[in-house]
């Protein structure tokens, strides 16, 4: 079990695979959040790619439990898989997990969730950005403390961190040291100052993707798309060492400020 300071300065990687989180873990990130497809928001990795990580790499690893694109209401069967992976990561020596269910009414689903941090015995939790599609931002931050989550992950209910600044400075301030509130959405070493000047938050979470790489691919069938429409079949997005590295150099040195 991971413990650390409440506010601490820390910059999480969000990787989907291998190559971004070894680039993640060189360019100095303090911790991953390992899933799967982050071009549709991230869902579940592999056992396999979690193992391959795992061996490779020294810092803390979260994994990112969410059967599928979408919504954050789940059926029965979606729930029981969520469970039995939380205890898969668990076995196999993650450190954390991230997680989130709501309710209809847009709540989070107590019930869900502390069956989901049972699952998890002594990992560290974060409740991730189904934060930002409940109805009541404030009601949800004290269940999630109440819970025992160590952190939750939000853009302030906005598109990015940045944009959501005013709602995450007024989260930081009533969280009063009892939860990480961390940045995510948009975060990139040329938002992590005014982000930290706007609100105070120390501890960021990005993907620190710059550009995506060409494939290698010299035959190429544009007429025919895989996934979604509007992805290129022909562009790999990767984390930049370069981008992580200027990122965690900033937040490091948010230590020495007041």
């Amino acid at each position: 079990m991971n413990i650390r300071t409440v506010n601490q300065p820390l910059l999480e990687g969000c990787v989907d695979s291998y190559a971004s989180g070894m680039a993640a873990f060189r360019g100095g990130a303090d911790r991953l959040e390992l899933c799967a497809n982050l071009a549709i928001g991230g869902t579940t990795p592999s056992p396999s790619l979690f193992q391959q990580v795992r061996r490779d790499c020294s810092i803390p690893i979260h994994v990112l439990i969410r059967p599928r694109f979408g919504d954050f209401l789940y059926d029965p069967q979606e729930l029981e898989e969520m469970y039995r992976e939380i205890e898969r990561f668990r076995d196999l020596g993650a450190d954390g997990v991230v997680i989130g269910v709501l309710t209809p009414q847009g709540e989070l689903d107590l019930d869900n969730m502390r069956r989901m941090i049972d699952c998890a015995g002594d990992l560290s939790v974060t409740l991730h950005r189904a934060f930002d599609m409940t109805r009541d931002p404030y009601k949800t931050l004290e269940s999630a403390i109440a819970l025992g989550c160590r952190t939750v992950l939000t853009s302030g209910q906005a598109n990015s961190a940045y944009a959501g600044r005013d709602l995450l400075r007024e989260l930081f301030h009533r969280a009063a040291g009892r939860i990480d509130v961390m940045a995510g959405a948009g975060v990139k070493s040329g938002t992590i100052p005014d982000l930290f000047q706007a609100t105070g938050i120390r501890v960021f979470h990005t993907s620190a993707r710059r550009e995506a790489l060409d494939s290698g691919m010299l035959y190429r069938k544009d007429s025919v798309s895989i996934g979604l429409p509007s992805l290129s079949e022909y562009e790999i997005w990767r984390t930049s060492e370069d981008e992580v590295r200027a990122c965690a150099q900033i937040v490091h040195a948010l230590a020495a400020c007041k």
